[in-house]
Order: C-alpha cells, then structure tokens, then sequence
C-alpha cells in the first residue's frame, strides 16, 4: 500500500509496535529447553491483549500464530514440541492485522553458546538490512536496494537465499513490489513516497539454495546448513525510511 494519510501512518504504526512488542516478548524467553510451541504461545497472548490477529493464519491458514524457525529452516517454520538446544538459531518472525492494517519483522537469535559461524552469519543478516535500508528512498530503483543486501551479505562470505524475497504490505500480507535481495538489472521499479514494503535479507551460510520440508511449509537450505533473517516494515520517504517494526 502507498500511506495517503495520517490515519493510515498512526494505523500502520500502532500494527507495527505490536509487532515489535510481540518480538520482545518471545526474544526474551528464548532459552534452552524452551519449545517453539511455547514461544507462539507467546507471541498468541500479546496478540490478544492488544486486539490484533495473526496475519498468516488469516491469509493462509498457516498452522501457528506465528512462523519460528530453528538453524537450517529459514522461513515459515510451524511452532511444535520442538525444544531449542545451545547453539541453535531460533528465527521469530511475527506478522499480524490489526485494525485492517498489517505489519511484518523478524529476527534470528542465537541459543547460547553459539558458534563464531552463528554469530557471524546473524551479523550479517542485520548488516545486510543496514545497507539496504539506506538505499531504500523515493526515487531510487528496488534493484539498487537489492544489490546493496547482496554485497553486504557476499562481504560476509555467506550467500543470499534468492528464492526467498520481501514484499510490499499494508493492507494485506503479502502486496507488490517484491523485494528481492540481489541485483536484477531487468527490473525497472522505483521506490515512491509512501510505498510500505518488508525488507528482508534471508541468508544462508551454504549454497543459497532452498528447499521445501515435507509438512508443506517450512523453507530449508537445500544443503542443511544454516541460516539467518531479519526483517522490518518501512514506510518509503524522501530519506532514511520509517521503520514502523523497531523498538
């Protein structure tokens, strides 16, 4: 969606900072021995104090109020029995509706001890959103925004999960443009006032390639290895953009 007015900035904000809320939270109960289930679980109490649905489970009927992902899987993960071991990579991504306006992060938290690839390949998710948010202003080319995630990520010696991409948002979960988060010189699109996208680098400490868990919903690294998100909302300006999803 494209913000035409104060009502749609202060709805989209309010969604925002439940997302935000909603990510402390689980963030904060991460330990070992704790289960995904309990993490949603979570994440479902937050939602309800504060009146707003969980997005994915509106639009798609995703089993799980929220998308946790544990070391190889990198999206979509469905919260279960699953408890986390030290040195795991946890992935909280939270989207959810509130009042018809839908705002979408996530972050990958390292279990401690983690290992120095761990470390690093969760640095370089967050440098790699750094460097593309500050490309990410009216005027400039989506595929300018991309390049910048893919350098930042290659600069780390890890590798971007192409398949894997961001999203306009607003209104419904998932909107045009799509994201991507490497160079495509056959895309023409330029960044607008206004425009609401979900930038974020999905990478992955092995080839970059995916595939697709037998439950039907979770995205892996075809090779196992591991990986790394992060994700905010951004609200397009002639500057640095408004990050509707930070604390």
């Amino acid at each position: 969606m494209s913000v035409e007015s104060e009502e749609d900035l202060n709805g989209l904000k309010r969604a925002g900072g439940v997302v935000a809320e909603t990510i402390q939270r689980m963030r904060a109960a991460v330990a070992p021995g704790i289960s995904t289930a309990e993490l949603a679980e979570i994440a479902s109490k937050v939602l309800e104090e504060r009146g707003a649905r969980s997005a994915p489970m509106l639009a798609y009927d995703f089993p799980g109020a929220v998308c946790i992902s544990v070391n190889e899987q990198a999206v979509h993960g469905i919260p279960g029995p699953r408890r986390l071991d030290p040195g795991d990579l946890v992935t909280l991504d939270v989207t959810l509706e509130l009042d018809g306006y839908y705002a979408d992060a996530a972050v990958t938290v390292g279990v401690p001890p983690v290992s120095d690839t761990a470390r690093r390949l969760i640095a370089c998710a967050e440098a790699a959103f750094a460097r593309g948010v500050r490309m990410a202003r009216a005027g400039e080319r989506l595929a300018r925004v991309g390049g910048a995630v893919e350098t930042e990520v290659h600069r780390h010696g890890f590798r971007v999960m192409c398949e894997l991409c961001g999203h306009g948002i607003g209104r419904q979960i998932h909107e045009e443009p799509s994201v991507v988060n490497f160079y495509d010189p056959s895309d023409p699109t330029r960044l607008t006032r206004g425009l609401v996208i979900a930038l974020e680098p999905i990478v992955s400490a092995g080839s970059g390639h995916i595939r697709e868990d037998a439950d039907g919903w979770t995205i892996s690294s075809a090779d196992g290895s591991l990986t790394a998100h992060y994700e905010h909302t951004l609200v397009i300006t002639g500057g640095y953009p408004l990050v509707l999803t930070g604390n």
